[in-house]
């Protein structure tokens, strides 16, 4: 199966793409990843992408789809993947179709994760992280620590990321609304668009996408 995965930022996006790329046996491709990789291996793209970054600048849509592509056309994808991440807007998602029509394939469905503003507002601002490993988190809300402030794992502080300030998520909410959220209409004029309630356990969500894709 060939999936986009896409929600505002505090869906659950990367831990829902890891379920479902692992219960459908297909590689879960995140933008994030595909940075962070070709940056490592110093790639000719990833030293483009790191340029833009280190000035501040956005990544343009053309090296992002280049990676994107290099990374579609590698053997573990030749039976499907999951998109996570890109495309992030419409121009990307027009070049996605001509990649996949060029290589005689389509999409087979653009599961849409479903969360209200207040609710992802609550799940991002109310994490807190240890200091000691950034893997120990918790929630103020759903995982509180057994001492406030105090990592249960290691005893390290626990602090708000400056990125998961309230008003930071709520730009970063506005910036999905601009630039992603046009892609759930363009999908939707396909025929693709599944949309899937992300509130609730994680088994549950993956459960009703998996139900979801089986129609």
């Amino acid at each position: 199966m060939r999936i986009v995965l896409v929600g505002p930022p505090g869906a659950g996006k990367g831990t829902q793409a890891a379920f479902l790329a692992k219960n459908l046996s297909i590689p879960h491709i995140s933008t994030g990843d595909l940075f962070r990789a070709n940056i490592s291996q110093g790639t000719a793209l990833g030293k483009q992408a790191k340029a833009f970054m280190d000035a501040g600048d956005l990544v343009p849509d053309e090296v992002t789809i280049a990676m994107a592509k290099d990374r579609m056309e590698q053997p573990d994808a030749a039976n499907g993947f999951l998109l996570d991440g890109f495309p992030r807007n419409v121009s990307q998602a027009e070049a996605l179709d001509e990649m996949l029509q060029t290589a005689g394939m389509k999409l087979d469905a653009v599961l849409d994760l479903e969360v209200e503003e207040d609710e992802v507002v609550k799940r991002i601002a109310g994490r807190r992280i240890c200091r000691n490993d950034s893997s120990h988190v918790f929630h103020v809300a759903y995982a509180r620590p057994k001492t406030e402030g105090v990592c249960d794992k290691c005893g390290g502080e626990l602090y708000q990321r400056g990125d998961d300030s309230e008003a930071t998520v709520r730009n970063r909410l506005e910036v999905y609304h601009t630039q992603t959220e046009p892609i759930i209409d363009y999908y939707k004029a396909q025929g693709l668009l599944v949309t899937i309630p992300a509130l609730g356990e994680v088994a549950d969500v993956t459960k009703r996408a998996m139900e979801a894709l089986k129609k």
